[in-house]
């Protein structure tokens, strides 16, 4: 990049009162190098307000374009060359140090695919070396912001030794805020231990469109009040250790199609928006670093533009409206809702228009440079509009403490990464997540004396829950096939398979859209063997299974999910589960479940097992909706509640 390289971290005072900004020594060194030979003072410190004014002041357009630029790099290590070649194709240049070097970069995103994440030791390696990089002669002088999506369930980035949690939806069934922040603290710890300082979590989207087809179970529900209490609990739980970013604004969970794939549109009309926006304003009171923008069109703000590239919404909305002083991200910008529809020299022009601070992950980073000179070349963007961003992304960067403490320690990553304590969180979550909708005949619990045949979509993981009924002490007849939608001959052999047992269990996933798995739980229920369902991804499943004499929810394909509900399988726990979400019937004429309804056994569990962990707090369901009882956690006892099919 042209420019200034006077934009360093390491505030130090001249005997003339100037200011001299100079490179960050990695790890033990306290003294940066001295620029023409005058002495300065240690470095690593907090730049105060009016150093943060200064070095914005001193930054070159295109320094300043670089702040505003976080985009992933391809390797395991600063230096690595094994992904030269992808660097090449997006970059023009060989390993990740490069990469951050060439734009000045602000920040970079971490994923699996790109060699960033083998494990909790060479990602915090790799966050090291790369801050090193920014500090370092060649590169911008600013440590980066190294950022995640770790929500927790379907998308994680780091996964096992890191603590896999059992996901949002999971969350949100256990209506309780004290979990909620848990995770929060959990996430934020972990990511912490690992050199990332900005996590792109919690999602606050309310899923109120059952054919949603990319929030679903990653969000904690459809009620506003609960999923604000429990999105604030779970920001300020991370946020102990690093940003959070609420996401998606202003709601991405009504629309009907996928913003990675396409540009969704809704049409709701104010009111129903601000139920949608009641989560990111209770986040912006509860003081959330970062917004993410959703590349959606809301036709209520403007019918025109995305909200990424929108200024009635970013800023006429987030900024005027609700009051949000934070950074504002856009989501990737690399997404087929932008991507196909503008240029990235525009997305990049229109996004710091419509009040973006940062361009995440362009696919073509010289062709948003490109743009944003253009913009200000032509007078369409202002070099203050621009500093206006940095001021705000650097002065986050020294209140989260990015300049005074840019590393990990490596030493220190596998005390916190996976612990023991983490790991009993997850499970509590999976406890108390476990949703039981039907009952017929009060089949559940299961007797450990009877022989199961387990089955199932491919998509559901079946493979996964019957070695863990078999370690509970079930004889387990298992038979297993891949795909969404079981075939013909599958069907046929389970059908055959279940005159030697005494309960079929079968995993749905998304059987709603799918008329094969509607069908082979019809074909096993007329067979007289009872079926159990355990729905595994969206929670609507039960209301295209009549045939299925108990339905339970998992929300999630983990075998951390399928934890909570194998041990109510069994009786070990009693479910205490509720519904975060409505369940429609069928034809979508009408509510076959409401938000709130959840089963549990009767008094007490046929083998149930200690009480290990507590239930759901009273008073900690949905407002106007009946939520969990006070004393329905696992092993609890309480009158058998009434419900369709019970």
């Amino acid at each position: 990049m042209t420019g200034s390289r006077t934009a360093r971290v390491g505030f130090t005072a001249l005997a003339t009162g100037a200011l001299v900004l100079s490179a960050l020594a990695p790890a033990a060194a306290t003294r940066a190098p001295d620029p023409g030979g005058v002495a300065l003072m240690d470095v690593g410190g907090t730049p105060t307000t009016a150093e943060i004014e200064a070095i914005v002041a001193d930054m070159s357009l295109d320094e300043l374009i670089g702040q505003m630029t976080w985009t992933h790099v391809y390797g395991s290590s600063a230096d690595d060359t094994s992904m030269a070649a992808s660097n090449q194709a997006r970059y023009g240049v060989d390993t990740p140090a490069e990469v951050v070097a060439k734009y000045d970069l602000g920040g970079v995103l971490y994923f699996a695919w790109s060699g960033n994440t083998g494990s909790p030791v060479q990602t915090a390696t790799l966050s090291n070396g790369l801050q090193e990089a920014a500090l370092g002669e060649d590169g911008p002088g600013i440590p980066l912001a190294i950022t995640i999506d770790q929500e927790g369930g379907l998308v994680a980035r780091i996964g096992p030794p890191a603590t896999v949690l059992p996901g949002n939806m999971a969350l949100g069934a256990t209506f309780d805020p004290d979990l909620a922040r848990r995770q929060g603290e959990l996430l934020g710890a972990e990511m912490d231990a690992l050199g990332v300082n900005v996590d792109f979590a919690p999602v606050l989207d309310l899923n109120s469109n059952p054919d949603n087809p990319v929030i679903g179970i990653r969000s904690m529900g459809e009620d506003p009040e609960v999923v604000s209490e429990l999105g604030v609990a779970q920001i300020q739980g991370m946020q102990e250790h690093v940003a959070a970013t609420a996401k998606h604004f202003p709601g991405h969970g009504d629309t009907a199609e996928d913003s990675h794939y396409g540009l969704p549109v809704v049409t709701y009309d104010r009111a129903t928006l601000d139920e949608h926006l009641a989560p990111f304003q209770a986040a912006i009171d509860g003081g959330v670093d970062m917004i993410m923008s959703a590349h959606i069109i809301v036709e209520a703000i403007d019918p025109t533009m995305p909200g990424t590239l929108s200024p009635a919404v970013l800023t006429g909305l987030l900024r005027e409206e609700m009051g949000f002083q934070g950074i504002i991200t856009t989501d990737a910008l690399d997404m087929d809702a932008l991507a196909s529809n503008w240029s990235q020299q525009d997305i990049a022009r229109l996004t710091i228009l419509a009040g973006s601070d940062i361009l995440l992950n362009s696919p073509d980073v010289d062709a948003s440079f490109e743009g944003v000179r253009q913009a200000v070349a032509d007078g369409e963007i202002t070099m203050e509009r621009l500093r206006e961003s940095v001021r705000r992304i650097l002065t986050w960067k020294a209140e989260r403490e990015v300049f005074a403490d840019p590393f990990a320690d490596v030493a220190a990553v596998d005390d916190v990464v996976g612990s023991p304590e983490n790991l009993a969180t997850a499970a509590t979550i999976s406890d108390r997540a476990a949703t039981l909708l039907r009952n017929e005949a009060r089949l559940l619990p299961l007797d450990v004396d009877d022989t199961v045949l387990m089955v199932g979509a491919g998509s559901g993981w079946p493979e996964r829950v019957g070695p863990m009924l078999a370690a509970r002490g079930f004889e387990v007849i298992e038979d297993y096939e891949n795909g969404s939608s079981p075939s013909a001959a599958y069907r046929a052999r389970a059908v055959a398979a279940a005159a030697g047992a005494d309960a079929v269990v079968f995993t749905s996933y998304n059987a709603t859209g799918n008329a094969a798995q509607q069908q082979m739980v019809a074909e096993l229920a007329e067979t007289g063997v009872p079926v159990v369902v355990i729905a595994t991804r969206n929670p609507y499943d039960i209301s295209v299974l009549p045939g299925a004499d108990a339905v339970i929810n998992s929300y999630g394909t983990g075998v951390v999910n399928f934890q909570g509900v194998v041990r109510a399988l069994a009786g070990d726990i009693n479910p205490a589960g509720r519904l975060p979400v409505d369940i429609p019937e069928a034809d979508g004429d009408g509510i076959l479940l409401p938000l709130g309804f959840g089963l549990s056994y009767p008094c007490p569990p046929q083998h149930a097992g200690p009480p290990d962990h507590a239930g759901p707090p009273e008073g900690s369901g949905a407002p106007g909706h009946a939520g969990p009882p006070a004393n329905a956690g696992p092993g609890g006892c309480h009158p058998h509640p009434s419900g369709p099919n019970d």
